[in-house]
């Protein structure tokens, strides 16, 4: 995935000025700013969703678009956005029966019923979305976009909606499921310690308008534990994000 001189407007205003980057293949990484610097929006323009007002991006050789078609990226929101008259089941297999009507029912619930396992949601497969818990719906979601049997998952702010335990508990779970997979993971976070922990590389952004200030290596071996977290690496690496974060939210324009 390639990003080069990635610009956006909405209106009259810039969100993202010259942007610059590139996600390596089957790694996860992460975008970091303060808020309302376009993270979002450099992440729907990824997902095809907002069109770029300059420059180029290349996913796989192909416009965002197209990528999408040929069903390259699932996307995850920060609200789970599940239908709730829908079991568990069918909220996971949803954009697989919308996208390919030639499958058969039982295929896509077999699909479906395959990825609830992977998420460790399968015994729950017949709850409804008020029957789950936080962090149990933020799994369907997951395991919604994964139907789809993506190389690339987008995410956007995917635990900002939970409590710090949950939040906790899906960081080892998000962290377990990409090993498993090596999917190409992409995410949004505010957290600079999720951020370390899940990812190889962390692109930091800044305000005023929206610019990669610096991309970061996390000098931290996978498979990663709680011990990360008391390894050196790990504070120097969550200092110096600090301190970019501070940085690009020091040069923020005034209206």
């Amino acid at each position: 995935m390639e990003i080069v001189d990635l610009s956006a407007w909405y209106g009259r205003r810039q969100v993202l000025y010259d942007l610059s980057l590139a996600i390596p293949d089957r790694a996860a990484t992460a975008i970091i700013g303060p808020s309302g610097c376009g993270k979002s929006t450099l992440l729907r323009v990824l997902a095809g969703l907002v069109a770029p007002s300059a420059g180029a991006v290349a996913i796989a050789g192909l416009s965002p678009a197209d990528a999408v078609k040929r069903r390259l990226i699932g996307l995850v929101f920060q609200d789970a956005n599940l239908l709730p008259w829908k079991s568990a089941l069918d909220n996971a297999a949803f954009l697989l029966e919308v996208s390919d009507r030639r499958l058969k029912r039982a295929e896509t619930r077999a699909r479906a019923l395959e990825i609830l396992k992977l998420v460790g949601l399968e015994r729950a497969a017949g709850r409804r979305p008020s029957q789950l818990s936080g962090g149990m719906r933020q799994r369907v979601s997951i395991a919604r976009a994964l139907a789809l049997d993506p190389e690339i998952l987008l995410m956007d702010e995917p635990f900002g909606a939970l409590d710090a335990i949950t939040r906790e508990e899906m960081s080892y779970f998000l962290l377990d499921l990409w090993q498993r997979t090596r999917k190409t993971v992409v995410f949004v976070t505010h957290s600079i310690d999720e951020a370390v922990f899940l990812s190889s590389r962390v692109h930091v952004m800044g305000v005023g308008p929206a610019r990669i200030l610096e991309a970061l290596e996390v000098p931290l071996a996978y498979p990663r534990t709680e011990a990360c977290f008391e390894d050196p690496a790990f504070a120097r690496t969550e200092a110096r994000l600090r301190a970019l974060l501070l940085e690009g939210h020091g040069k923020v324009s005034e209206p």
